[in-house]
């Protein structure tokens, strides 16, 4: 009896791995997915494949809920020599690294799972982007630009979701991948400034550990300006209509004032950069994306 039930999750463990995988910011990636996959059924039949969107919701949630929590597993010793993660679950002891582990594998078979039932491809291509995923949280320690790592791992997302339903490889799921990847490492530039300090003492590697705050804040505004060009290219390729465009207008507004309100000598809002105006910028886009292939015939 007693090993039955200790063998049963508890309830804590369960919220414990969602705080630690921050399950809430899928709202990230989630968005670029599906205005890929709705794009791609445009093309294919201008119907709405429900099933399919519901397997690229299991993909792209499973995915990134392995990545985060191999992350966290990964970088449990930094988080605890810095002050802003010595919070974290694994840290505090609120989740052991064996139920961690157990939760990451899971999600991982969840994700090869999904990808299996879309089509050959995806079940082919899927431990491709598992690579980036794990690579990332040790690129820290080799590298000057952990950010292009985890660019290329958020780019899958768009790519992926376009592959989930034509089953064909297409360049213009790769435009709108650069543009997701471009702009998640951008911000994460900006997201990086507020440890400058505490990476330079513990050696860990990051833009602007290396070259300082002003020049990651530029190097954000680079990426940022290259993702909207990216934007227009796909909306372009897509042969998109006003409401995309409307969309668009409301990104670059974003991340203007994004831009206004994180300055080199002036962290102060840089959470509300990071995690409000940019789970704006992905919603946004999506509802005038929708809006627009709606407008156009994909029917629901």
């Amino acid at each position: 009896m007693t090993s039955a039930s200790a063998a049963i999750p508890r309830p804590g463990r369960t919220k414990a791995f969602l705080r630690l995988v921050m399950i809430e910011h899928s709202v990230f990636a989630l968005p670029f997915a599906y205005i890929a996959s709705l794009t791609a059924m445009y093309e294919w039949d201008r119907n709405i494949h429900w099933g399919r969107l519901l397997l690229v919701t299991i993909c792209m949630v499973g995915l990134r809920t392995f990545a985060m929590a191999v992350n966290r597993i990964i970088d449990r010793e930094i988080d605890a020599r810095n002050p802003r993660t010595a919070h974290r679950e694994l840290v505090t002891g609120a989740m052991s690294v064996r139920h961690a582990w157990t939760g990451a594998l899971i999600a991982l078979v969840v994700f090869l799972g999904a990808a299996a039932l879309l089509n050959p491809l995806c079940l082919a291509l899927a431990p491709v982007a598992v690579v980036p995923m794990v690579v990332y949280p040790y690129g820290k320690r080799f590298t000057n630009f952990p950010q292009a790592i985890l660019g290329l791992a958020q780019s899958m997302g768009p790519i992926g979701g376009w592959l989930a339903i034509s089953g064909e490889w297409s360049w213009t799921a790769v435009i709108l991948g650069l543009a997701v990847g471009i702009w998640i490492g951008g911000f994460d530039l900006i997201y990086a400034c507020q440890d400058v300090e505490t990476d330079r003492e513990i050696g860990v590697l990051s833009v602007p550990a290396r070259f300082g705050i002003p020049a990651a804040i530029w190097g954000a505004r680079v990426c940022h300006t290259i993702t909207t060009a990216l934007f227009v290219w796909y909306g372009l390729a897509t042969h998109a209509g006003a409401f995309f465009w409307l969309g668009l207008l409301i990104v670059a507004g974003a991340f203007l004032y994004e831009h206004s309100i994180v300055r080199p000598h002036d962290l102060s809002r840089l959470n509300r950069a990071f995690f409000s105006v940019n789970g704006f910028i992905g919603i946004a886009l999506f509802v005038c994306a929708l809006l627009d292939l709606l407008v156009r015939g994909l029917t629901v």
